[in-house]
């Protein structure tokens, strides 16, 4: 048997970068912590603008929070505008079960959208039990987690071409 690996092939510098001038995508931000989210959208916007993505193919939209990002994933993924969704969001533990509901059905929601509409859609919705941890994911720096969610889109769409043709 042999193993085929696209993800190495399609993950050099020069195919991401050749493919990234071309590629569209939309960006889901939750306005919920709203310090955090903006912090990811600036990072993973200037992660896809380094990488060659022209600004003008990408989009952001904001949602009040991050149980509507699935909504709104999903009318997007219907335009079929767009080669991948990155969904940005800051859910923070609190006292009551809200918490796992909130992430739990976030993710689910963006999950059904991506493979009903074969649709990629990069999951950063940052889940944490305190303020602090959410804030060192999201920050200035390069632990961000908003370059990850850039990377990791423009990673998969090269793979998913190398693959489709």
């Amino acid at each position: 048997m042999r193993l085929r690996s696209t993800a190495l092939k399609a993950t050099g510098p020069a195919l991401v970068r050749r493919n990234a001038a071309r590629f569209r995508l939309a960006i889901i931000r939750g306005e919920y912590n709203r310090e955090i989210t903006l912090s990811l959208e600036k990072k993973c916007l200037e992660t896809l603008i380094a990488a060659g993505v022209a600004k003008k193919n990408i989009e952001v939209f904001a949602v009040p929070g991050c149980f509507e990002i699935p909504i709104l994933a999903q009318r997007l993924a219907l335009k079929r505008r767009y080669d991948a969704l990155i969904a940005l969001g800051a859910v923070i533990r609190g006292d009551t079960y809200h918490f796992e509901l909130v992430v739990n059905e976030c993710a689910r929601g963006v999950m059904d959208v991506a493979l009903r509409h074969n649709v990629p859609i990069i999951f950063e919705v940052l889940a944490t039990y305190n303020k602090r941890d959410a804030l060192r994911r999201a920050g200035n720096d390069k632990f961000n987690k908003g370059i990850e969610a850039a990377q990791t889109a423009l990673s998969l769409l090269a793979t998913l071409s190398s693959v489709t043709g």
